[in-house]
């Protein structure tokens, strides 16, 4: 179980006050339980994933098994524990109509995102955990446990990637001359609509340079890729979840990049249902 922080503002060690986000060092205080707790919930999944397990579907024929239950049985209340005034709202509880409300400060989790790729087991899946303040996330951790790759950042503070013992700062890039490198979906991709929006969506801020390279990844490596500038941008033209996004979000948001609906508007947090629209991931360049 994570500890909550023993001193800091008046608040925080016992919870802080649904009105009131902490300051940036105490964000950064938050984001390091946070990390201690996605690997702990890291390590949990990779036991499942070592051996055999059973793959169930739940109502919206999305598939479930014992590491995203057992992830998510360590998550939530350590972040109950953590900051008892800020609801937390996880995939598995959501999926049985037990997530309680979003408020203006909450948690969004989702404990094994890209189930999909756990069961085919190739390694492109990840853990979720993002703080959500009025509508929009202010701090993010994505976890890949294979490879131990850790992507996280506060808004306003700065985006990070932890692999191999290295922390390294992250921030997206300027499209490079030879042209734009376009992050896919790997199991979730609508190849026709893609299409269509490059010819429509995507064309008004291309600067005429050509997508001059393209990579597909799982899970909220997408964002991770774009905030690295490993790539420019990311379009998602299928359904997603809140829980999905918002930790990737996070981190691409803290290493300067954008998420925006298809009208340019911001992608918001908290909706009815935690239904996402379509939207796309900016780096360093997008609409204005």
């Amino acid at each position: 179980m994570i500890s909550p922080p023993n001193e800091g503002p008046a608040g925080l060690a016992g919870g802080p006050t649904p009105e009131v986000l902490p300051d940036g060092p105490e964000l950064l205080r938050l984001l390091a339980a946070v990390e201690s707790l996605v690997r702990a919930a890291g390590g949990l999944i990779l036991e499942v994933y070592a051996g055999d397990f059973a793959v169930d579907t739940k109502a919206d024929a999305s598939p479930v098994t014992v590491a995203d239950e057992r992830a998510e049985a360590l998550i939530t209340p350590a972040l109950q524990a953590l900051t008892p005034a800020w609801p937390v709202v996880a995939e598995e509880a959501a999926s049985r109509g037990q997530a309680p409300a979003a408020a203006r400060t909450f948690w969004l989790v989702d404990p094994l995102d890209g189930t999909r790729e756990f069961v085919n087991r190739n390694g492109q899946f990840t853990v979720n955990i993002a703080l959500v303040h009025e509508g929009a996330p202010v701090l993010g951790v994505v976890l890949q446990p294979v490879g131990d790759r850790l992507y996280t950042g506060v808004v306003g503070q700065g985006a990070w990637l932890e692999e191999q013992g290295q922390r390294q700062p992250l921030r997206v890039r300027a499209v490079p001359a030879a042209g734009w490198c376009l992050a896919a979906s790997r199991s979730h991709g609508d190849e026709a609509a893609l299409q269509a929006w490059l010819h429509s969506g995507w064309a008004p801020v291309a600067g005429g340079l050509p997508v001059a390279e393209r990579v597909n990844a799982g899970s909220s490596l997408k964002f991770g890729l774009v905030a690295a500038g490993q790539a420019d941008v990311y379009p998602r033209l299928g359904r997603t979840m809140e829980w999905d996004t918002a930790a990737g979000h996070a981190v691409l948001a803290a290493a300067g990049g954008r998420v925006c609906t298809l009208d340019g508007a911001a992608l918001r947090y908290g909706k009815p249902g935690y239904e996402n629209p379509h939207f796309v991931a900016w780096g360093g360049a997008g609409p204005a």
